[in-house]
């Protein structure tokens, strides 16, 4: 087995410290079945990225986080790398202007959806007329906008063929930060929309049990923040394809910030996954790398390590390095850096070594502050196969010092 046990926790790749201490918190708190770590883990908010914790008719409000079904799209295209190459940086200059990056959007264009008609809806309409209007306009003021961070849209050559693939990453913005605050503030005997103090990084997990009032109503407004990720990368892609004038072939879509109802050893479980992507067997995933590196299209393999894993994979490669370790503290009155190891010439010279043609981004995003995504792969080597090889040529982020509430 590649994985170690940890005082009950099992491990893949090279134990961070911080974060097994927080797992180890996880493992200890409410009716857990399992805890476990994926070779991506790096510290995070109460329960660690890259963290899976099984559970026994609970849910995790604090353990789904704050960015509500984030996650990838991958779709394969009807072009080759020659008929893209030639006009890369014109088809990225267009991606920049005409998808809204940040925290607004670039254009007046409203983004209706069947969505906005979801019975879930009723679980805000319960919490109060305030919380439902307000959380229902900033969702339709927020749909298909990708917001910054580490939220992207890449175009990717595939190595094997040739062929061209479009990558999207982010999930249910400001809609999906408010619902996880808003049931973290209930949790804690607040009003919905009161002021949040915000979580401690090492406090233990919130943990409502699922056949409670606020657990079945968190779990309703959890999936209803899921399909508004969904929606939203579906619309990006739209326009994705457009800008390229071709269609879709393949696709591949998953969340990572997410709880999912399964069966695990025979027994039904909730398995709440912040920054891991599920990997049963024969169910097909996208995973990103940073700029200057491959993403992936995997499967999940039939294996007793998948089992153990709870069928469950990186959603990354996983930071080494924080935000303001790579681009330095941020003055927001000012709007000036002081500090940072990641000066923005080594990223602009490593892009473009890598040959990618970039749009936007900070230093807190360059393949510095990254893992080699081919090193935590060969962790899972037993849990999942590699379909497909893909290489960026064009990556489009946020701008580097794009003010974004909502951005992780």
């Amino acid at each position: 087995m590649a994985y170690q046990n940890i005082d009950g926790v099992l491990v893949w790749g090279q134990p961070d410290e911080s974060a097994v201490s927080q797992a180890k918190t996880c493992a200890a708190t409410g009716s857990v079945v399992r805890t476990l770590l994926m070779a991506d883990h790096h510290k995070g908010y109460s329960q660690p990225i890259g963290g899976v914790v099984v559970y026994d008719r609970q849910i995790s409000p604090s353990g789904v986080g704050y960015d509500i079904g984030c996650g990838n799209k991958a779709v394969r295209t009807l072009l080759h790398a020659d008929d893209v190459k030639p006009r890369i940086g014109r088809i990225m200059d267009e991606i920049a202007r005409r998808i809204s990056f940040g925290v607004g959007r670039v254009n007046d264009e409203r983004v209706d959806h069947d969505l906005f008609d979801d019975p879930d809806w009723d679980v805000y309409k319960a919490l109060g007329k305030q919380e439902h209007d307000k959380l229902k306009a900033l969702a339709r003021e927020q749909l298909g906008t990708v917001g910054s961070g580490n939220h992207f849209v890449d175009i990717f050559v595939e190595q094997e063929t040739g062929r061209v693939w479009i990558g999207n990453h982010f999930g249910s913005r400001g809609f999906g930060h408010k619902t996880a605050s808003g049931f973290l503030n209930l949790a804690e005997g607040r009003e919905f929309l009161g002021k949040a103090p915000g979580e401690s990084m090492d406090q233990a997990p919130v943990l409502f049990d699922l056949s409670s009032e606020l657990g079945d109503m968190y779990y309703r407004a959890m999936k209803l923040a899921g399909r508004y990720a969904y929606a939203g990368r579906d619309y990006v892609m739209d326009q994705v394809l457009a800008i390229l004038g071709t269609e879709a072939d393949f696709e591949v879509h998953n969340h990572h910030n997410y709880a999912w109802k399964e069966t695990h050893d025979g027994k039904e479980a909730i398995v709440v996954r912040k920054g891991a992507t599920p990997s049963a067997p024969g169910q097909i995933g996208f995973i990103g790398g940073s700029m200057g590196d491959i993403s992936v299209i995997v499967r999940g393999k039939d294996t007793a390590e998948n089992r153990d894993a709870c069928y469950s994979t990186v959603h990354g490669a996983g930071r080494i390095m924080s935000r303001t370790q790579a681009a330095g503290k941020m003055n927001w009155k000012t709007r000036t850096r002081s500090g940072g190891q990641i000066s923005l010439r080594q990223m602009q010279d490593a892009v473009q070594a890598f040959g990618v043609e970039l749009r936007g981004a900070g230093t807190d995003e360059s393949p510095f502050v990254y893992r080699r995504l081919q090193e935590v792969l060969d962790a899972h080597a037993e849990t999942i196969e590699v379909m497909h090889v893909l290489k960026p040529i064009g990556v489009c982020m946020a701008g580097a010092d794009e003010f974004d509430p909502y951005k992780d």
